[in-house]
């Protein structure tokens, strides 16, 4: 029998990947020089209301793995074979994409310098023209080590229940904030101290610390908590509903205090790295957002409104929707380059989101049609929740393409 079928899943996966589009198409006209500071303000305020996407992804890559394999452990095998041609093949598929289109529209695609195959090797550890499939390096790690997970969690499963002192929803909430504290430490270091320690170590120390946030261990904490979830589900439902009143109180106050310290630490354009994922003050407005959103989801249950069937319906397309989504925007930006744009780019910014969109979650379902679709758009099911496939999406970091490509600029 399959299991039951968790709604609110598969629509918090559409809300971040629209956040993710939303991030994404700021960045491609927030640095742009012609930009007047109303429009370069604005799109930072619009920037920190999207800063739960690619967390939320990894949460639920660990929600979906854990719900489907608390009972029973998976073949590795068979496992790895399963998301290699659901999440690894579409990757490669599409960095070659990805590499061929930017460099089509270059003029440097003529030169023979510009066909140099150990560049398109490099796209495969090191994404630069598909900047946002760094995501996928990442998050398949997490199906790599799964297995270590699943009985990490079995054995705190076991000592828990044999414990007397505290009841069971106690101590999993003092695990959590533990865990919530190392996590908090882990992007201390990794916001103010890094830097250091990459500039004073040599390689390989130095490069892996550069390229961090390709990095599982940046992103732990997100996975573990899926765990949490898909253990109890109906507890994580009633507890995210009882804390709306603080995540949101939380969450306001920390997107004041990220938009003020984004302000204060900018020079006439915005610097959306100072709001980068790997830092403590954005891993608490991450978390408040995440619960709140979560928790108003939890609400809406059982209602069937056009706007949940609405992110069901991304939800369920995200993931071709995602690979595909950057080519999009390279399109758009191919047009709206050459142009003037000076008081503009706010609403140029919220069009171009509009088409982004729904032309990559057109072309997902498009493709999602075809034969061999899966090693396209991966299975684009959303949440069956009875499905033997899951999968997941993010955003770019690190890497900066030439600025001679009609490319959008990749940020941390």
């Amino acid at each position: 029998m399959g299991k039951t079928r968790i709604e609110e899943w598969t629509q918090l996966r559409g809300l971040a990947f629209l956040a993710i589009v939303m991030q994404h198409n700021i960045a491609e006209y927030i640095y742009r020089p012609d930009i007047e500071q109303p429009d370069s303000v604005m799109l930072a305020m619009i920037y920190h209301l999207t800063r739960f996407g690619t967390p939320t992804f990894v949460f639920l890559s660990g929600v979906l793995l854990f719900y489907h394999h608390r009972h029973a452990k998976p073949d590795y095998g068979r496992f790895i074979r399963k998301r290699f041609g659901d999440i690894f093949v579409p990757f490669i598929v599409w960095t070659g994409i990805y590499w061929i289109a930017v460099r089509i529209f270059t003029p440097q695609f003529w030169q023979a310098d510009s066909l140099d195959v150990t560049s398109l090797l490099r796209e495969l550890v090191i994404p630069q023209t598909g900047y946002h499939l760094w995501f996928i390096i990442m998050i398949f790690q997490f199906y790599l080590l799964f297995p270590l997970f699943l009985n990490g969690t079995d054995l705190i499963e076991q000592r828990i229940s044999a414990a007397r002192r505290l009841s069971r929803g106690k101590w999993v909430a003092l695990l959590v904030l533990a865990a919530a504290a190392c996590y908090a430490l882990l992007m201390k270091w990794s916001y103010y101290d890094m830097a250091g320690w990459t500039a004073a170590w040599s390689r390989p120390w130095s490069f892996l610390l550069e390229y961090r946030s390709y990095s599982w261990m940046m992103y732990w904490f997100y996975f573990v908590l899926g765990a949490v979830c898909a253990w109890s589900v109906d507890d994580w439902r009633h507890r995210t509903v009882r804390a709306l009143p603080y995540t949101i109180c939380v969450f306001i106050g920390m997107y004041v205090w990220l938009g003020y310290d984004v302000l204060r630490g900018s020079g006439e354009t915005m610097n959306l790295n100072i709001s980068t994922y790997l830092k403590p003050t954005t891993f608490v407005i991450i978390m408040a957002q995440m619960l709140m959103l979560y928790g108003f989801l939890v609400l809406l249950r059982g209602q069937n409104t056009r706007f949940q069937r609405l992110l069901a319906w991304i939800g369920r397309y995200s993931f071709g929707g995602y690979l595909v989504h950057a080519l999009v925007i390279y399109g758009i930006a191919y047009v709206t380059r050459p142009l003037q744009l000076a008081g503009w780019h706010l609403p140029m910014t919220l069009l171009s989101f509009a088409l982004t969109a729904v032309a990559a979650l057109g072309i997902s379902r498009g493709l999602s049609r075809l034969p061999g679709a899966r090693y396209l758009t991966g299975l684009n099911k959303g949440n069956p929740t009875n499905s033997k496939r899951n999968r997941s999406n993010g955003e770019p970091t690190h890497g900066t393409p030439r600025s001679d490509r009609p490319v959008a600029k990749p940020y941390l």
